[in-house]
């Protein structure tokens, strides 16, 4: 009798502790970018801590994620224990309930320590729904080399016209030196990303305060145009298939003069192991054109559980670990504090480790701290949040058709004029659809 109650107090006490993790896989969704790649070869300090837990990644390029991951989470499928998600989406899909609330992490996750124009971005209601993996805005990343062979000085506030003039002088292409190197691949997260960008800086907008689309408008056809013609006379081959992470390369390997595109990438470029040209790179802020309103982005790449996950308190365990303070300490211990993931916490950018180790910090912050979401973030007013997407469902599907008439202009399939004429078509009928214009 003694021996069965002793264990019935054993059984007690393990139950008070917390849920039992004994064989529970979580299968996790994440993008194909370097940091992610880096968060899963280092999972086994997380599986020792957490023993019982194991891991199932689907690692994917980041418009098939976006396009899986919305499938799965709009229908329920549960699929996914853990998503990687963004500031676009985050909100949207809390507010449908389709995200549990990470406002329980622990006691020492300190969520007071993330940079407030991140944390806000993945929030609704006042409670985080996603937990930033690293942080972003875009910026100028150059050539420094290239830069003083032409006898030119990179502004730290530069216009379209100095990169117009720059990449005239800086491009070889005999040599295979490209002077600019931009997002071309079709997507509402990859061209549209950079486009929407530009155009905030030449004070175009998505919508008008009624909701109706402007790609038809002066603004428009100024970034356009202005963005064809930099690409088509000294921007790389095949450039319409090019993204984030081939773009990444071809700076990398020392073709590229300059690539405005995310902060993140500043530690890639720098790496002594994976870059060509690490020592020669120098940073800028994103380029303004007619205003200096929003030419950089804002985005997050976050840990999100899905609330059709069965496995919620496991979900969290490996979301604390991989956004909480210790994570970049332990990826500072294996591959330097210039590799940490950048732009989710105030404690890093007040380190003075990682201010030595990364020259790129300073300008990274401040490209966060400066893009502006909000209603008044153009200069002309606007109806929704957001700098390079407009906070609404329909974003999606409109950015990603759109993207798609610009990939096409950029491979000579179509006229300017006919993209930006196609791009409003396809965003007037899906605002009528919405219900948003008549």
């Amino acid at each position: 009798m003694k021996r069965a109650l002793a264990a019935m107090a054993g059984l007690a006490a393990i139950a008070l502790a917390g849920p039992s993790f004994a064989d529970t896989k979580l299968t996790i969704a994440t993008v194909n970018n370097g940091d992610m790649i880096r968060m899963q070869k280092l999972t086994d300090d997380f599986k020792s801590k957490n023993p019982g837990i194991d891991l199932e990644w689907v690692t994917l390029e980041e418009n098939a994620l976006r396009q899986k991951v919305t499938t799965d989470i709009s229908t329920k499928g549960g699929q996914y224990d853990i998503i990687t998600i963004g500031m676009y989406e985050t909100p949207i899909w809390a507010k449908q309930n389709w995200l549990v609330p990470l406002d329980d992490l622990g006691a020492s996750y300190d969520a007071g320590d993330i940079l407030p124009a991140i944390k806000n971005g993945l929030s609704f209601d006042g409670k985080l729904y996603a937990a930033p993996f690293y942080g972003e805005s875009s910026m100028i990343m150059y050539r420094k080399d290239l830069y003083e062979k032409a006898g030119l000085k990179m502004p730290d506030n530069p216009t379209w016209d100095f990169i117009k003039e720059a990449v005239a002088k800086t491009t070889d292409k005999a040599n295979e030196v490209y002077g600019i190197c931009l997002r071309g691949k079709a997507g509402w997260g990859e061209n549209m990303a950079f486009l929407t960008t530009m155009a905030n800086s030449y004070g175009a907008r998505l919508f008008d305060e009624k909701w109706h689309p402007e790609f038809t408008g002066p603004e428009w056809k100024t970034t356009l145009n202005t963005y064809l013609d930099l690409m088509t006379k000294y921007g790389p081959p095949g450039a319409s298939s090019n993204g984030f992470n081939e773009n990444l390369a071809l700076f990398q390997s020392g073709k590229c003069g300059i690539w405005i595109d995310a902060t993140v990438a500043a530690s890639f470029v720098t790496d002594p192991k994976a870059s060509k040209v690490f020592d020669k790179v120098g940073f800028a802020h994103a380029p303004s054109g007619t205003t200096a309103k929003n030419s950089n982005w804002l985005w997050a790449w976050a840990l999100g559980i899905p609330s059709s996950s069965k496995k919620q308190d496991a979900a969290k365990k490996f979301i604390a670990w991989a956004t909480s303070k210790d994570y970049l300490a332990l990826v500072a211990s294996k591959d330097g504090w210039a590799n940490v993931p950048p732009g989710t916490r105030k404690s890093l950018y007040d380190n003075p480790d990682y201010q030595k180790a990364a020259p790129f910090a300073a300008m990274t912050l401040l490209s966060i701290d400066s893009a502006d979401p909000s209603m008044n973030g153009n200069s002309k007013p606007k109806p929704y949040i957001g700098v390079q997407f407009a906070s609404i469902p329909e974003f999606q599907g409109i950015g990603t058709e759109v993207g798609q008439q610009f990939s096409a202009a950029l491979a000579g399939q179509t006229k300017p004029e006919q993209a930006l004429e196609n791009a409003q078509a396809l965003a007037e009928r899906a605002m009528m659809k919405g219900g948003y214009i008549k």
